[in-house]
């Protein structure tokens, strides 16, 4: 069996998990559920070297050494170290342009959890059998909720192991989300992909040939160092950023899914973390310590003072070094906004 090449796109800004998440430390390096980072724990659910060749990770030189310490312990993991951030395209290009045309990629952030790792492995077949066909694969992970910070996924025909894509759908306001739950031939589009490495260059330079001309001459003109690979600078200046998906899925005739029920979450706000974490019996998580006194879906993550709540409801209370932030769940995704975030 081809093993499949996981590609871990690695990086962010640390604003929406600030205080906790900082440009200087973001969110894929962090051990926010459980005792592993979110970037180890994508490297270790890719892991089964039956099932997984080493992956390769794309990232900035502002991540660098955060990388290379936690990836240490994987055998054979190797870098592309992005001269400046261009969006995923252009770093899903870079490494498509460093594998053999027939190996199958698949595209993984490095920030999000997926509780069901089984689950994850068995869709990651499906998705590498389809991409061998020739089909460029999108995991569709099953909706539980009307969320309007996802893009969606309609369903199609079906195929072996998956769907054809009748159409991708940008982030909905919440009552055409609710029709989406409703209609039940709608996915969350979790922003992971397979596909063969030839297979998505041509596609590329059939849709963005300007992209995927800058890409290669990158590729071409790029250094090895030990198991860093930098890619030309000047050539990859000119790439306008845009996502894989406005470049390429939303433009395929070939684009596939294949259903994912595997626990998933962006972690993209701090409800998004409070969701996906043990809590007690009112929905409440603590991590550090804390006191909390007629409270329901409160989250308390402090790193040193005692925190004490009374009476709240759907808040969340970080501390953090000498930074403190206290939010109702629902204003947690402006928490980007704050003067401290921008500045970190």
């Amino acid at each position: 069996m081809t093993k499949i090449v996981p590609v871990v796109l690695c990086g962010g800004s640390g604003t929406r998990l600030w205080p906790r998440s900082r440009k200087t430390k973001p969110k894929p390096f962090l051990p926010l559920i459980g005792e592993r980072t979110m970037f180890e724990a994508t490297l270790g659910r890719c892991g089964d070297a039956g099932q997984f060749a080493p992956p390769l990770i794309v990232t900035g030189t502002a991540h660098l050494e955060h990388v290379e310490e936690q990836a240490g312990a994987v055998p054979g993991a190797t870098v592309i170290v992005e001269p400046e951030a261009k969006n995923t395209a252009a770093a899903i290009a870079l490494a498509a342009g460093r594998l053999p045309p027939d190996a199958v990629m698949l595209v993984c952030p490095s920030d999000h959890h997926i509780a069901d790792e089984p689950a994850f492995r068995a869709a990651a077949a499906a998705a590498a059998k389809l991409a061998a066909d020739g089909w460029l694969v999108a995991f569709g992970i099953t909706a539980t909720a009307p969320e309007t910070g996802y893009g969606y996924i309609k369903r199609g025909d079906p195929l072996e192991g998956g769907y054809r894509v009748e159409r991708f759908v940008e982030k909905p306001d919440r009552a055409t989300a609710q029709q989406f739950l409703a209609d039940g031939s709608y996915s969350w589009n979790g922003g992971i992909f397979a596909f063969r490495a030839g297979r998505f260059l041509d596609e590329l330079a059939a849709h963005r040939p300007a992209l995927a001309d800058a890409a290669a001459r990158s590729v071409a003109s790029g250094s090895e160092d030990g198991s860093r690979f930098h890619p030309d600078a000047t050539a990859f200046a000119a790439i306008e950023p845009e996502s894989v998906d406005y470049a390429v899925m939303e433009e395929t005739d070939r684009a596939a899914m294949v259903p994912a029920s595997i626990g998933w979450s962006d972690i993209g706000s701090w409800a998004a973390l409070r969701d996906a974490t043990d809590s007690d019996h009112d929905g409440n998580s603590v991590r550090g310590r804390a006191e909390l006194v007629d409270c329901t879906g409160v989250f308390v993550d402090t790193d040193g003072p005692r925190v004490s709540v009374i009476g709240l409801k759907d808040v969340a209370i970080v501390v953090d070094r000498d930074e403190v932030l206290v939010t109702t769940m629902e204003g947690a995704q402006k928490v980007g906004k704050l003067g401290g975030a921008a500045q970190q």
